[in-house]
């Protein structure tokens, strides 16, 4: 399938540009292409030519341990909600009531590790909160 004609012959990229550049050059180039999300150099080099803007995008790595902090911590209280469910469960299928203390006593357990690992996750919050939230 043939490429649409372009209607503008102003806008058509007929012309071949063939521009040595210094190592150092090129390592900017290949940083604003990678921090562009353009595919080529040469489309940096025409945006930088034709005065068009370039928006580059940033990631922040020091939110990266945070964040898996907080993943791991996700993991850990569905785990234990998981443990209370089971547990509540037997509690209720449990007619006898023989072992019924044995299981509150275990509930009570992870409700305590639930209340740590919320403790933890406010201090998070509040740390992630005061960088996002400052000027």
């Amino acid at each position: 399938m043939p490429r649409k004609k372009q209607e503008n012959e102003e806008e058509i990229l007929s012309r071949n540009l063939i521009v040595r550049v210094s190592q150092q050059q090129f390592n900017r180039l290949e940083k604003l292409r990678r921090e562009s999300g353009h595919q080529t150099i040469a489309e940096i080099v025409r945006r930088i030519l034709s005065g068009k803007k370039l928006h580059l995008f940033y990631t922040d790595t020091t939110i990266n341990a945070p964040m898996e902090e907080l993943a791991g911590i996700r993991r850990e209280l569905k785990a234990i909600g998981i443990n209370i469910n089971q547990i509540t469960r037997t509690f209720n299928t449990d007619k006898e009531g023989s072992q019924r203390q044995q299981y509150i006593l275990q509930v009570a357990s992870l409700y305590q590790k639930v209340d740590t690992k919320v403790e933890r996750l406010l201090t998070l919050i509040t740390k992630l909160a005061e960088k996002w939230l400052q000027g």
